[in-house]
């Protein structure tokens, strides 16, 4: 397959945000939301599983075998424009299934609930206190495994409550933003804070994922894109077809936190400065001494490896039981790409199964597939 830009679709949102203040307002005229949104189709999974809690924010999904037995695992799924399932997204492009298959018998996974009007105040906190009756729920005593913002949702959450987390996996997730650039973050830092309130104020208190997609030029991938995405030579008509699906069912976010994602995490970095506060304490990262994996990809237009990578200086976890590796692709193949999963995946499921309450030996160097 020829070289192709897998992440060309946030061009036309970089560009956008550093577009001039006029653009924003007759964005807002175009963005502004009218009446009851429309409801929307409902989610595929790949895997059979059970809602096991129904929370005001957060769904808590259980997909565990039945014979589970150990430590509980929760998959901490994105909320940032699409949906969780692409965590479970089509068989052979599964995290779940590969974590299965790996071992990890006992299962489940958070998803945060598309943001209505009602839940325009909803704050980092909030996600917080539901993510931490879900680890109750569970056991009490848990493996985290975060994708994207679940990854620094994870990371907080674990500062927060070292003692509930058993191990911890972050995979293509943001840390330390000042570790290196990258054209997202830089792009973010960049903007006008009015610009962000505006895109808050004209969604009615939400950003709305529908509206932002079609406004940032970025409705569908073309096919190139799509087979890089999913490291595949030739996907079936299905498999495009519910690619296509997956990426126009977005989601919307509650304006507060929202704001507060791009304010202290972007903007101030607090969470690698020691200085995020959690639930009324500091999530310090020295508190984390979990064992930690860390899995980023080269093709960083999201997340540069290092602003991942560098993580592993900030915890305090012994460098013995840290795991670092970096894999081809570009983000959304951390999640959805066929050799990502095979591979990185598969180790990361049996690293939990086995390793993950244990020491695991830390490479000499980083492990680049």
């Amino acid at each position: 397959m020829a070289p192709h830009d897998a992440n060309h679709w946030l061009n036309p949102l970089v560009a956008f945000m550093r577009a001039s203040q006029t653009a924003w307002l007759e964005y807002g005229k175009l963005y502004r939301p009218r009446g009851e949104p429309a409801p929307r189709p409902a989610p595929f999974w790949a895997t059979p599983h059970t809602v096991r809690l129904d929370l005001p924010n957060m769904l808590l999904r259980d997909f565990s075998a039945a014979d589970a037995s150990g430590r509980a695992t929760i998959l901490v799924a994105p909320f940032a424009l699409h949906r969780a399932t692409i965590a479970d997204f089509a068989p052979g492009h599964s995290i779940v299934e590969t974590l299965r298959a790996a071992g990890v018998s006992s299962l489940l996974l958070v998803e945060c609930k598309s943001a209505t009007p009602a839940m325009r105040f909803v704050s980092i906190d909030d996600y917080l206190a539901c993510l931490n009756v879900a680890v109750d729920e569970a056991g009490g005593f848990v493996n985290l495994v975060g994708l994207c913002q679940g990854g620094w949702l994870s990371l907080i959450y674990a500062a927060r409550f070292p003692g509930k987390v058993g191990s911890l996996v972050l995979v293509g997730s943001p840390v330390d933003l000042e570790a290196a650039p990258s054209r997202f973050a830089e792009a973010v830092r960049t903007c006008s804070p009015d610009v962000f309130r505006d895109i808050v104020r004209a969604g009615g208190g939400l950003v709305l994922g529908e509206r932002a997609l079609e406004y940032w030029g970025v409705t569908d991938l073309d096919r190139a894109a799509m087979c890089d995405v999913l490291q595949v030579e030739e996907p079936s008509p299905d498999m495009l077809q519910r690619f296509t699906a997956w990426h126009r069912a977005t989601v919307d976010l509650p304006g507060t936190f929202y704001l507060q994602c791009v304010e202290r995490l972007f903007r101030r970095n607090e969470l690698a400065r020691n200085s995020f506060s959690a639930l009324g304490r500091s999530a310090e990262l020295g508190n984390v001494r979990a064992p930690l994996y860390l899995l980023a990809a080269e093709d960083h237009e999201v997340t540069h490896p290092d602003q991942l990578l560098g993580a592993a200086r900030l915890v305090g976890t012994p460098p013995a039981q840290v795991v670092t590796a970096c894999c081809a692709g570009p983000h959304l193949s951390l999640y959805l790409g066929a050799r990502t999963l095979a591979r990185e995946w598969q180790r990361i499921g049996a690293w939990i199964a086995g390793a993950g309450a244990n020491p695991v030996p830390r490479p000499d160097r980083l492990v680049r597939h």
